[in-house]
């Protein structure tokens, strides 16, 4: 796998050209960080913000991003690559003397061209955990109502239900912090976890979220956040097997 950076506007997309499946899959990142309350107010709670590449490795295997808030707050990214997955650490600081209230940020992990699909029928190649099982999309019941549809979003017992993405929030409760598709020919996985996760998210664009939770931030302190897009054989054991290495935070799947 290689990355890239293509800049869009004010932010950007970090871009990963697969090598098995051959497929591109664009991270929107960072779409958007957000203060509580987020279910409810949106646009409101969004923190203005802007993303730039500070260094790409000539080879491919690492960018380091920087974004900056209207608030103040820097959070600074290194993505890394390796055979089959992509590695995601961040730090967030606050250097003003302000306490800053950012609630979480969203990465949206563009997955058309692995699916095969648009944003009309790319569903069912998409999945999460429930009662510990891999569950295809769409299940019952299904939210519908919300201040933005349509899209799906499950909350982890952890997060206060209010300050979630602001799409349909389901009733189910996932399982821990895995959020996936099959390629088109379903030989293939995608699977995405961070750690420490806000919510889980279908979204409108053919994309998934794994949020990421920063919860707050006062004046000189830091946080670190970090994330894995594995691209792999659709083999579940092997994928839950890694998740629980690399996150034993989210405990036993």
């Amino acid at each position: 796998m290689r990355l890239s950076w293509q800049p869009a506007e004010r932010n950007g997309y970090v871009v990963i050209d697969c090598d098995h499946p051959s497929a591109r899959v664009r991270v929107w990142y960072v779409e958007l960080y957000m203060r509580p309350g987020s279910r409810t107010n949106y646009p409101g709670g969004v923190i203005p913000h802007t993303t730039r590449l500070v260094e790409a490795a000539d080879d491919g295997s690492r960018l380091d991003l920087r974004c900056e808030l209207e608030d103040g707050v820097v959070v600074v990214h290194r993505v890394t690559v390796g055979n089959d997955y992509v590695d995601f650490r961040s730090e967030a600081v606050n250097p003003t003397d302000r306490a800053s209230d950012v609630a979480w940020g969203a990465p949206c992990v563009i997955v058309d061209d692995f699916t095969g699909r648009d944003r009309h029928d790319y569903l069912d190649k998409c999945f999460i955990f429930l009662n510990g099982s891999l569950t295809r999309l769409p299940m019952t019941p299904w939210a519908t109502e919300a201040v933005e549809t349509p899209g799906q979003v499950w909350c982890p017992s952890h997060v206060d239900p209010a300050d979630v993405e602001s799409h349909p929030l389901s009733e189910l409760v996932p399982s821990h912090g895995l959020i996936g598709c099959f390629s088109k020919d379903e030989q293939h996985l995608l699977a995405i976890a961070w750690q420490p996760y806000q919510d889980l998210f279908q979204g409108i664009i053919a994309c998934l979220h794994a949020d990421f939770r920063i919860d707050g931030l006062q004046p000189g302190e830091r946080k670190k956040t970090r994330g894995r897009i594995y691209v792999m054989p659709a083999d579940v054991s092997e994928l839950v097997a890694r998740y629980r290495v690399d996150f034993p935070e989210h405990g036993d799947p």
